[in-house]
Parts: C-alpha cells; structure tokens; sequence
C-alpha cells in the first residue's frame, strides 16, 4: 500500500514537472502562451509519453537518496526516446506548422526539473547526514582513496549508529594528496601512516585497496603494526559478491591477505559452456577443496549437482548452504565410501553424471605414514572405482585432484596420488570415450591438512608454535584460486593431460608462523615462542611440482601447464595393484612401502 502510494506521488510530482517544463519551453520561445493554448493536446501527449519511458527505465523504483551517474544516463535516455516518440506522433497525425524547437528545449527542462528535483533530495539527505559527534565513536583513517574507499566512507555518512567518524583517506597516488573526497582529505601516502595515525589520534585503520598484492597490504600491515594501530581490511577484489565494497564486509586482516596473489581470471565463456546444463558428481564435497567445487561449479548453472562424500556432516552443511544460496539448482546428497563399488555404481546408474570432480582422498602426510594400507584402499582403489566406473557409464570428462607431493613423493601420501595419476594415464591409453584429467597443486590456505589451523589452535593456547625446520618451504593458494583453476583446468583438457597450476613462490614456514603471531596482535619471542621440531616422516624440506623427467608445457592460460609425463605400463601397472589390494587387505604396510617403490623409482622416504 506504502509503495504504491509512493509511485503515485512520484507520478503526480512529475506530471507537474513536465507541465511546468513544457510551459516554460513555449513562454521562453515565443514570449506568450496562445501558441501552446492552440496545441492543447502537446500537453497531455507528452505526459503520456514521458511517464510510460519513465515507468519503463524504472525511475520510480530508484531511491532518490543514493541517485547516482547510471540513473542520471537512465534519465537522459529516457528524455530522449520520449521526445522522439513525441516528434513521431506528431509527423505521423500530419499536424502542420508544429515548432519542433520547442521539444528540444522542453526536452532540456524537463531533465533539468526532474533530475534536479531527485539531486537536491539527495544532497539534502546527504546533508542531514552529518555524523554527531560522540566521543564513543571510533576514529577511522582509510586506506585507498579509490571506488571502494569512497563506497566504506558513504556509508559511514549514511549510518552513523555505527559509531565510525572518519578522519580522511591516505593513498600512493601523488594526484589524489590534498584532494577531498565527500569533504575528507587525502592526508598523506601510505608511508606517513604511523605520523598520521598519531597526529589525528587514530583509533583504526581500514585497508580499502580489493586490488592491493600482498607487498602492498604487507607494507601497510607494517606501518599500523609500527603505529600501534588496530586494522582492518576489505576483501580482495575476487571476493566481492558483487565487485561493490560494503561496509559489513570489513574483516580483520588475514593470512590470504598477507600472501594475496594477482586475481585469477578464468575463461567463464568456456567454463560455461562445459558445465552448464550439465550433471556434475563431486566427491569428496564436504571436504575443503570439494566444498569450493561445489560453490564454484554451482556459479555456472549445472543440471544438477551429486555430493558424494564419506562425512555426513560436512555433506550435510554444503548441501544446505547451496541450496540457501542457489534455491533454484537440483542437488542431490549420496553418503558413500568411493571404496565401494558396488554401491558407486548404483549412484552412477540412478543420478547419470556427465561430469565428474574426484576430490576425496586422504591427505594427512603423518597419519597416512602410520596408515598406509588405509592410503592404498582410499587413494588407489578408491580412484580406480571411480575412474573404471566414470568410463563404463560414459562420462563426458573425469577431473582429479592431484597433489605436488605425487612429484619424487617422499610420503606413503604423495605416492599413493602418483599411483592414481598413473591409472588416469593407463584409462586414456586404453581409448575411453571420457575424457580423463589430473590437475596438481600445493598446499590451500584453510583446507584442513594444512599447517595454518594447527598454528592457530597453538597461538590460541598460548604457544609453542612448532615448526619442523626453519628453511622448510611450501606453496600456497586460497581454495578458491585453486579451485577456479581446477574448473579452467578441467575445461581445457583434451583428455590425459596432468595439469600443473601456477604456485608463485614457494612460501616459508618460519615465515608463515611469524605473520599468524603478527596478525593475532602478538610478538614472536615475547609472547610466543616458536619451536623448531625437525621434519616429520614424510615431510620435505622443499616441495616439487615436477620430476626432473617431466617437462611442462604452457596452456593458453597464464596460471596452468601440463607436464610431459612418460607412458605408463598398463597391464604391469594392474598387476602392481593386485598386489597393493592383496596387502592393504591384510595389513601388511612393510610390503606396500616396498611395492610402491617398485612402481615408482622415484620414491624415497624421508630420512629422520
């Protein structure tokens, strides 16, 4: 009732504009009004048309409060096309003598009128926006003087109950010092935050660069670090829902940002046309990785999505967030151990996959070491199920996720993923009509193996942090990178390929665990220790991404090669797995070490 109460005050206000633009136009160009007196019926024609092209542009849905450049460009469309219609009409009804020159200058006053009114209810909200001042509220220095800085600012202005005054903005663009932005300077670079933070008693900084790498967010870290200062930061630009910064998107810093690579651009053309419309199976989809596929791959309309997976609360958790997030996608939940067969068979029978994502595995480097016939069962076994079904029920293409810890493996881990590998190798060289992919990658920020939420739990209990060596390296990516690259990948295979995404430089441990102590607002040797404990079994000093056999080869994506792997044995390689199925079902986890070296030469164990 309220709204439309609103569209028939919005109508009523601008027939009111338009009349007054209309005879204004007449009286400026012919000094009186007989003229128009005598084309009476101008004026309810340009009513008509002028409210149908505002109704259809949407003008009377926009709050005028945050009117902006894309409704002035919607307004001046719509003026256009009217006085257009209008001038058609009147050529068409053949009226003679019509002095079109009045409908350009009407078309003038009437933008002018109703465009003018919406601003000045803009800049009159925007001046009762006035922060009070009070002595609770946080004083707040932003960082970025760019889009998403000026969004975090307005609405600041727009919400004062939020207890934010903020004081001005810093920026490296030498431009922008001594600007104003909504009556708030640029106060300086980034390199003056710590005078600035204490000159104007700064009481938090905000990070508002999405597109900032992780030198720059570093450099800033450092500056409110050395100025005592809380900080807080807008997410990257690939996380932004809608490319927009708000304000209830500031989190505290963390380790992704500190580690933050270049924006992964993906092909979503090619994607799209690979999984849309299409029925997708992940397994492994309560995991980490399997999650984010499951979150990435729902992006691009699939028929429907399986999740398959051994954990049913995690399952149980993803499936209710898709389908609060994407309400209108068909999911289907399967709870099954892919070691089964039979039962895997029977969920690719009744659901018809066309393709499938294989992120389950067991990636625990220590426990599979204590494990390995559980490593053979789950890793090889469980993939050749997988693998020998997705071909016997005509999958359109087949994506594992593999490891780096498969190149020279060194853990029962790495080399049962090898051995998986291996199988995609065989399957391809047999001609399955499915198209079968590998993709490597190192270690993911926040997945569950890795060391970032053991080092957190050991900040939170007030230390030690353990480190195994004070030169280990590792590679890193945020899930989400790793997985968007995974479905690019999976988009560009031919079929065969081990796909090797692009890791950047391999990170520190030592390293890793200082910035954590850093971001939780500690000091490394003051308030926590960190203690180096020596590598465990299975663990390298510095991982691979390839043999020294292997070659790679450039895709037409920046971020993704493909190693130039050696041909693969089939019948020798099935004879091998026999072998492992036998001992794995009998626990005899000496010979499986033994076996597996045999299979491949490359693998040594760490030597403790």
């Amino acid at each position: 009732m309220l709204k439309n109460f609103r569209i028939y005050f919005l109508v009523t206000i601008d027939i009111l504009l338009i009349v007054a633009a209309i005879i204004s136009s007449f009286y400026i160009l012919f000094g009186n009004l007989s003229l128009l007196i005598s084309y009476w019926w101008f004026l309810p024609l340009s009513i008509a048309f002028f409210i149908g092209t505002f109704r259809n542009f949407g003008l009377y849905h926009w709050d005028w409060q945050y009117i902006s450049i894309h409704e002035v460009y919607s307004l001046i469309k719509a003026v256009a096309l009217s006085s257009i219609f209008i001038a058609v009409s009147i050529m068409v009804f053949g009226v003679v003598n019509f002095p079109f020159s009045a409908l350009i200058i009407n078309a003038v006053f009437c933008f002018s009128l109703v465009g003018g009114l919406r601003l000045a209810i803009r800049i009159w909200k925007e001046s009762k926006a006035v922060l009070p001042i009070s002595r609770k509220d946080k004083r707040i220095l932003i960082v970025g003087a760019g889009d998403a800085g000026e969004m975090i600012l307005s609405e600041m202005l727009k919400l004062p109950k939020l207890g934010y005054r903020p004081i001005g903005f810093v920026d490296d663009s030498l431009n922008k010092k001594g600007t104003y932005i909504h009556q708030f300077p640029v106060l300086g670079k980034c390199s003056d935050l710590p005078l600035i933070i204490k000159d104007y008693e700064v009481d938090e900084v905000i990070i508002a660069i999405p597109t900032a790498n992780r030198q720059q967010v570093r450099k800033i870290v450092g500056y409110c670090e050395e100025a005592k200062s809380r900080f807080r930061i807008v997410p990257g630009i690939y996380e932004l829902i809608d490319g927009t910064a708000h304000i209830n998107q500031i989190r505290n810093v963390e380790l992704d940002d500190l580690l933050r690579r270049e924006e992964v651009v993906i092909d979503m053309k090619e994607i799209s046309s690979f999984l849309s419309g299409a029925s997708v199976l992940i397994t492994g989809a309560g995991g980490s990785i399997g999650s984010e596929l499951c979150r990435q791959v729902a992006r691009f309309n699939p028929a429907k999505i399986i999740l398959l997976g051994k954990g049913e609360n995690s399952v149980f958790d993803i499936e209710n967030e898709l389908k609060k997030n994407f309400p209108y996608l068909m999911i289907v939940t399967q709870i099954a151990d892919i070691r089964d067969r039979s039962r895997i068979e029977n969920i690719f029978i009744s659901e018809r996959p066309e393709v499938v994502f294989h992120a389950a595995a067991h990636k625990h480097v220590g426990l599979m070491e204590r494990n390995p016939d559980e490593a053979v069962l789950n890793n090889i076994l469980g993939t050749r199920n997988m693998v020998d079904i997705s071909d016997k029920y005509n999958v359109r293409e087949f994506v594992m996720i593999s490891t780096d810890k498969a190149v020279n493996p060194s853990s029962i881990m790495g080399a049962t993923k090898r051995v998986a590998e291996m199988i995609i190798q065989a399957k391809v060289s047999q001609g399955s009509k499915t198209k079968y992919v590998s993709v490597r990658f190192g270690n993911v920020l926040g997945s569950r193996g890795s060391v970032v939420p053991i080092f957190k739990r050991q900040i939170a209990e007030g230390g030690p942090v353990t480190v195994s060596h004070p030169e280990a390296k590792r590679y890193f990516m945020t899930i989400p990178e790793a997985v968007q690259l995974v479905i690019q990948s999976a988009a560009l295979g031919k079929g065969g390929e081990v796909f090797i995404l692009d890791m950047g430089e391999p990170v520190k441990i030592y390293d890793l665990a200082k910035d954590l102590i850093q971001l939780s607002g500690l000091e490394e040797g003051v308030d926590i220790e960190i203690k180096f404990v020596g590598l465990r079994p299975g663990e390298k000093l510095f991982e691979e991404i390839l043999t020294a056999e292997e070659g790679a080869e450039a895709t037409k994506h920046q971020k993704i090669f493909v190693a130039s792997l050696s041909e693969v044995d089939t019948h020798k390689l099935t004879d091998h797995i026999k072998i492992l199925e036998n001992l794995a079902h009998n626990g005899k986890c000496a010979e499986i070490k033994q076996k597996l070296k045999e299979i491949i030469p490359t693998y040594k164990e760490t030597i403790i």
